[in-house]
């Protein structure tokens, strides 16, 4: 762990898929253009990965956490391909997607999805909606846009465009499914940037994404994992660190800056680690509580995070008689469910369960819920399956449930949420030039989004340090 003379010592606190793709990225660099740096990876538990977690089990593929990505920038792709894993990639099989309103299960539209080509006539028709709530929502072709950039709710968004029963019965079901959080709450500038420009550019949200739908079925518009699992993509990136590059079980505790410009690491259980610049990956408010001691963030509000669990359960594949087409289903507040979504793995994807089995995975927990998650195993395994008997007919018991709980772990964008990561960001320059803060917490919260904010994070740090031309 000693600073060796004329050599650069690079720290990443957090050994999720952010920390990992830094370190992936630096040692890469380093080797390729012989770079006297030494990357050392710092993570509290006793494992890499974070919230990737894949558990096998007697031939079933089980995600406790993530389990696909929506690969728009080809960032996890390219990452694959550097590890020599991309033939391991695959894309989810199609499949019908539903919206309990009640204890009914009722097709979704494709109007809200910006996935493939717009089919209104599927909105048309859908029995989400009331005839009246049909007409309001079709209002949004002769709506004006909003006369200000100002952020605002991704609920009053939507329903400024499309109104209130189409917030009610689509919008929050599927955010609530996604990110298990509060569109009263989140920013649409950070969560959807995406409906954010089709106003201000086209004003109209349904004519914006007549005029700017994708072809369908292409590769980056679908879903995708690894045939053995998610975990795959973190396996291999360990399997190619250096050994001595990791560091398992072992808490950063707080950061202070030498009279040299380098940095102070200090742990619960080692000696302090002295270093020349820092990649911090940890949610904000763990970040927060370490630069504590230094009097540096203090002043900044705590971010909020939901608290969700994921259930695996398997059946055998004759106890489930309908929905046979199905991927998943939504479920929205107006229903008697407490899980928010539920989701046919095998359905989904060719590899994950035996054959004759069954293998699905229900959210349960979301903002404002958090007691649910609380509950224990056997409790809650009771709940979802009073749930899956409401909604799609599940008698039997399962063979097995695996319950994952994730508590404070899903990041909530906020009202405001860009311009405070810009504040913090500055403030912590200001400080600690050569410590850089990326993750979940900070510029999306997806696989895709860590993994381009890792490799940015990596390859700004080197050309600032040896004045190099990196792409």
């Amino acid at each position: 762990m000693r600073v060796t003379l004329g050599r650069r010592k690079v720290a990443i606190i957090g050994g999720g898929i952010t920390g990992l793709t830094a370190a992936f990225y630096l040692q890469k660099e380093a080797q390729q253009n012989n770079l006297p740096i030494d990357v050392v990876l710092i993570e509290s538990s006793l494992r890499l990965g974070g919230k990737i977690h894949t558990l096998r089990k007697d031939g079933f593929i089980i995600e406790r956490g993530p389990e696909s990505f929506l690969d728009y920038n080809n960032s996890v792709r390219e990452l694959a391909a550097e590890l020599g894993i991309e033939h391991e990639m695959v894309t989810n099989n199609q499949g019908r997607t539903y919206v309990v309103v009640g204890s009914e299960l009722n097709p979704i539209p494709s109007l809200l999805t910006y996935q493939g080509s717009l089919k209104v006539s599927s909105f048309i028709t859908s029995g989400l909606f009331s005839l009246s709530g049909k007409l309001r929502a079709v209002g949004d072709l002769l709506l004006p846009k909003t006369r200000d950039d100002e952020d605002e709710p991704i609920g009053d968004f939507f329903r400024r465009r499309f109104g209130k029963e189409v917030v009610e019965n689509l919008v929050e079901p599927l955010l609530a499914g996604t990110f298990a959080g509060d569109i009263d709450h989140l920013s649409i500038q950070s969560m959807f940037p995406q409906f954010y420009q089709l106003e201000k550019e086209h004003r109209s949200l349904i004519l914006g994404m007549k005029k700017s739908s994708h072809q369908p079925n292409s590769q980056n518009e679908s879903y995708q994992t690894f045939k053995n699992g998610l975990e795959t993509l973190i396996e291999s990136i360990e399997s190619s660190l250096s050994p001595t590059s990791i560091l398992k079980g072992v808490k950063v505790e707080s950061i202070d800056k030498s009279k040299d410009g380098t940095v102070q690491i200090y742990f619960n259980n080692i000696p302090p680690l002295k270093c020349d610049a820092v990649i911090m990956t940890t949610p904000f408010n763990v970040t927060k509580s370490i630069f504590n001691t230094y009097g540096l963030l203090e002043d900044l509000p705590n971010m909020d995070y939901a608290t969700i669990a994921t259930v695996n359960m398997a059946f055998k594949q004759d106890e489930l008689k309908k929905y046979k087409d199905s991927m998943n289903f939504f479920v929205s507040r107006n229903s008697n469910l407490s899980i928010t979504t539920c989701t046919w793995t095998n359905h989904k994807w060719n590899n994950v369960a035996p054959e004759g089995y069954d293998l699905l995975r229900v959210y349960i927990g979301r903002v404002g819920d958090e007691a649910i998650v609380e509950l224990s195993d056997s409790d809650i395994e009771k709940t979802v399956l009073q749930d899956l008997k409401t909604a799609i007919g599940i008698t039997e018991q399962p063979l097995f449930t695996v319950v994952t709980r994730w508590k404070q772990s899903m990041p909530q964008y906020t009202v405001g949420h860009e311009k405070r990561i810009e504040m913090i960001k500055e403030q912590l320059h200001m400080e600690f030039p050569n410590v850089k803060l990326v993750g979940s917490s900070y510029e999306g919260i997806s696989v895709p989004d860590c993994v381009s904010q890792g490799k940015e994070a990596a390859l700004e740090m080197l050309k600032e340090m040896f004045q190099l031309q990196l792409t």
